[in-house]
């Protein structure tokens, strides 16, 4: 049984508050963070912590991101409805049901096979259907579905992965935490094949992106 009551929609409704205050101002993205029940994403014994705007541990050492960044990042790519997306790092699941939830075809890539199973299962169950999940390395992306209009990093990335840069539409965004311990949110946009214009928005924390070096 998957419980939303008034209490939890209640609290949605401070979140947006909370993310808007901190500058969020896309309709659409406040919208999404509106409907979505965020505390199904975590574990039920701590779901007083679901609706605070906080990054909070899930299995796998791996966190579900505060929801301001999941907002910031999302605005900042600017979906459009049937957007083609690439998500790295599906996590929990929470980032790919926001995706999700704006219109677009989100292919996502976890890392953490436990992770993947969960949050495939569970996508499912709640409702949400990306058009494509992997058990995978992001560093190197999904190249047989690109290129893609949007990509989003979601964990943070030591430097740049020129592979994901590769599957990049001309035209296209990609946002992305670069940095070891800190990050850089950093975001580039695609001019030509060769031309790529970056712009960085200050700092955040993430985990870190794990690499596969089999």
């Amino acid at each position: 049984m998957i419980e939303d009551n008034f209490r939890h929609k209640g609290k949605r409704q401070q979140l947006v508050k909370t993310v808007t205050r901190k500058g969020i101002t896309d309709k659409k993205v406040l919208e999404a963070i509106g409907k979505i029940p965020r505390h199904l994403f975590m574990d039920s014994s701590f779901e007083d912590h679901a609706y605070q705007d906080k990054a909070f541990p899930i299995a796998a050492d791996q966190t579900i991101s505060q929801p301001y960044t999941v907002a910031f990042q999302t605005e900042k790519l600017e979906i459009e409805k049937g957007d083609k997306v690439l998500e790295i790092g599906t996590g929990s699941g929470y980032q790919t049901a926001v995706l999700c939830e704006l219109g677009a075809k989100v292919y996502s890539i976890e890392r953490q096979r436990e992770l993947y199973k969960k949050t495939k299962n569970f996508l499912n169950k709640i409702g949400y259907r990306p058009k494509h999940l992997s058990f995978g390395d992001g560093y190197k992306g999904l190249p047989e579905y690109a290129p893609f209009d949007k990509i989003i990093v979601t964990a943070g990335a030591p430097y740049v992965p020129k592979d994901l840069l590769g599957q990049l539409k001309v035209g296209g965004r990609m946002i992305i935490p670069v940095g070891s311990d800190v990050q850089t949110m950093t975001m580039f946009i695609r001019k030509s094949p060769q031309e790529f214009d970056k712009t960085e928005f200050g700092q955040f924390r993430f985990v870190p992106l794990l690499e596969d070096k089999n």
